[in-house]
């Protein structure tokens, strides 16, 4: 997985970025279309809003002016009071004006008068059963625009009723064009136009644009006209940064498969003899005076064109390629050439925990590795302790033999990540163990409703009286370094510590936590 995939990183990284470039179209394109595909949605539900709004208002105000029809009949004395109580109660109606004989003899809002309706609205057609007109006043409120509604009446000649109607009576349209996404909402009544970016009525032919939707209202002569960007520059710049992160991450993560894939063997190897893997420490602390007394010992891969590659990663990788032993070997000499400096900074005895994955734990050449190791470092001053987790099976007899043989020689063995393998108490019943640690899953659930006190009592239980170190990995508060010295953990590992530092890093470093309550 670790090598590069072409025969030179020139080419993995123009490939993976021909692999960004393409995915950035794709993802900003399919972004771009979802979005204008809402836009359009949106579009279609206010438009339909809007219509069926005044679709709504017109069929009540016909209906209150077909109440009227029969009053077209009568004298204005007659009548009056009630075209007035008519007029009060209908929505943004300024008056009604009964016509017969083509003149208006009754308004709501005047009383008697006689005027004709060709003279009081020239535009108004008394031949179509209804028509409509758009004025930028009438002579009671003459700067006040209105809509004009004409309806006759069908057993009266040249008779009817005339509606004027205030152009504000659509608060829900004006108040829909606040929205960022609206420029604007126009009525068109033949060639007239209200907007609701003019307080004046304007020929129609003076709309500028296009509408992106309008309705035409039903058996009325109006239109309703909407108007919005139709590219929206805000879904535009998000569509382009979204393709710009997706192009990014997918060219980086391309460049990385390209890289790290053909030929694992190859890259570790290469790694090894090119001095890419280092180690960090993590100190390993008592839990109560939190003085340092060992640490555990991590390798870490510094890949020149991938950069920081996981841990858990290329050591899956290298076992899966028969290559942890030469990887081991790797992680000896580099402790080895540590050492030195180690030994002035950790007092005699001191632990050095070290994974040791099970396929090297079996190997043939696992005790003359251990022996030489051993050798290599300043004599009586480390401790080494074996880490050696629990969710690989070891087979029995073997690993009964080796834990003997590494006691005999002097190492101690830990278990790692208890708990998190289906084997956990087996291993407790069946091999010699020093140390305990505790997976940092149970650490993470302290102070919570979710920790299993009972379990994590009984492990610390278990422990105590088969005389085994507990070590408690991933603590990063307090509470929970608190929490786990109160129930018997011996030793604390973990961010609130500190966090693995390179070896001069750790010549320096001094603890800089203490437990609550001190």
């Amino acid at each position: 997985m670790f090598t590069r995939y072409l025969s030179s990183r020139r080419k993995a990284l123009f490939l993976s970025l021909i692999i960004g470039l393409l995915v950035a179209l794709l993802s900003g394109g399919s972004q771009f279309l979802m979005s204008h595909h809402k836009q359009e949605v949106r579009y279609d539900s206010l438009i339909s809003g809007l219509g069926g709004y005044m679709n709504n208002y017109f069929a009540e105000l016909r209906r209150s002016i077909d109440m009227l029809q029969p009053l077209t009949l009568s004298q204005c004395a007659d009548i009056r009071s009630e075209l007035t109580s008519r007029a009060s109660f209908s929505l943004n109606v300024r008056a009604f004006l009964l016509v017969k004989d083509k003149v208006a003899f009754c308004s709501s809002a005047t009383g008697s008068m006689l005027m004709p309706l060709a003279e009081l609205v020239p535009s108004i057609d008394m031949s179509k059963e209804v028509d409509m007109a758009l004025l930028p006043g009438t002579p009671m409120m003459p700067a006040k625009p209105a809509i004009l509604l004409w309806v006759s009446n069908p057993l009266l000649a040249n008779g009817g009723v005339f509606t004027s109607i205030n152009v504000n009576l659509m608060p829900y349209i004006l108040d829909t064009t606040r929205q960022n996404e609206f420029t604007g909402v126009a009525l068109v009544i033949g060639n007239m136009a209200f907007t609701s970016y003019s307080d004046q009525p304007l020929l129609a032919t003076d709309l500028h644009g296009q509408p992106v939707r309008s309705v035409q209202l039903q058996g009325l002569p109006l239109k309703i006209y909407l108007y919005a960007d139709t590219w929206m520059l805000e879904e535009l710049q998000f569509a382009l940064l979204f393709g710009l992160i997706c192009g990014i991450f997918a060219s980086a993560l391309a460049y990385f498969v390209i890289i790290t894939r053909a030929n694992p063997r190859k890259e570790i190897l290469t790694a090894i003899k090119q001095n890419q893997f280092y180690v960090v420490y993590q100190p390993v602390v008592d839990a109560q005076d939190l003085e340092m007394r060992g640490v555990e010992v991590l390798m870490r891969w510094n890949h020149p064109g991938a950069g920081e590659i996981p841990p858990d990663a290329f050591i899956n990788f290298a076992e899966a390629q028969k290559l942890i032993v030469p990887l081991t070997l790797h992680l000896f000499d580099l402790i080895k050439r540590d050492a030195p400096m180690l030994k002035k900074r950790l007092p005699p005895g001191a632990k050095l925990g070290i994974n040791i994955a099970p396929g090297h734990l079996h190997a043939d050449s696992f005790k003359e590795d251990m022996r030489q190791f051993a050798a290599s470092l300043p004599p009586d001053h480390f401790q080494l302790v074996l880490e050696i987790t629990e969710r690989d099976m070891l087979n029995q007899m073997e690993a009964t033999k080796l834990f003997e043989w590494l006691h005999l020689e002097g190492f101690e063995v830990a278990i790692d990540d208890f708990g998190t393998g289906h084997s956990a108490l087996i291993y407790l019943e069946r091999f010699t163990m020093d140390y305990l640690k505790i997976d940092r899953g149970f650490i993470n659930a302290i102070g919570t409703e979710t920790v299993t006190s009972p379990v994590l009592d009984t492990v610390l239980t278990l422990a105590r009286r088969l005389n085994m170190v507990t070590v408690a990995e991933g603590v990063e508060t307090p509470e929970q370094a608190k929490w786990l010295r109160e129930h018997g953990v011996s030793l604390l590992q973990g961010y609130w510590i500190s966090r693995p530092m390179r070896l001069d890093q750790l010549m320096v470093w001094e603890p800089d936590v203490q437990l609550d309550g001190e």
